[in-house]
């Protein structure tokens, strides 16, 4: 079984990049079995198609416009992206709807596909998240952590290094 820890989102327009930052988070302080890819896929749209065909469970982490509070933490899977199809639910131009949809199109199946939404407060042009994203990293970290180990996947705190 392989395993893709995706975050996406761009970095440049705040609390869209959240995908990123978590992405950036994991890589400093955890570490996987080499059958965990960890993945910026950033705004890479179609792109992505290739991690769908390359695991066989895909973790994705992005800003999500549930139409709740900023700050709000959803947990979808394949259906829920699908069925509003006709709706943007990512933030991104080519939204996970599409990829995903286009994945099922390919005959690329997936044993599961889990995403981690956030609603975000802004998406304009800065580089810092806004303070109601940014205290739900510890909250997202954890709900990262617990899906992995529902996969038997455990994450491994990294030591920290000394200068």
């Amino acid at each position: 079984m392989s395993v893709a820890i995706l975050g996406l989102g761009n970095i440049l327009l705040s609390d869209e990049g959240v995908g990123v930052h978590i992405i950036n988070k994991i890589r400093k302080e955890c570490s996987f079995p080499p059958e965990v890819e960890i993945i910026d896929g950033g705004t890479l749209g179609l792109d992505l198609l290739l991690y769908f065909e390359k695991h066989s469970r895909i973790l994705i982490i992005d800003a999500v416009d549930f139409k709740k509070e900023p700050g709000y933490i959803g947990i979808l899977n394949v259906d829920d992206i699908l069925k509003p199809f006709s709706k943007k639910l990512s933030v991104h131009h080519i939204g996970l709807p599409d990829i995903l949809f286009a994945s099922q199109l390919m005959g690329i199946k997936s044993v599961a596909v889990v995403i981690i939404g956030v609603q975000p407060k802004s998406i304009e042009v800065g580089l810092d998240m806004t303070d109601e994203v940014k205290n739900k990293i510890p909250v997202l970290m954890e709900l990262i952590k617990v899906i992995l180990e529902n996969w038997d996947i455990k994450c491994v705190l990294q030591s920290p290094q000394r200068s």
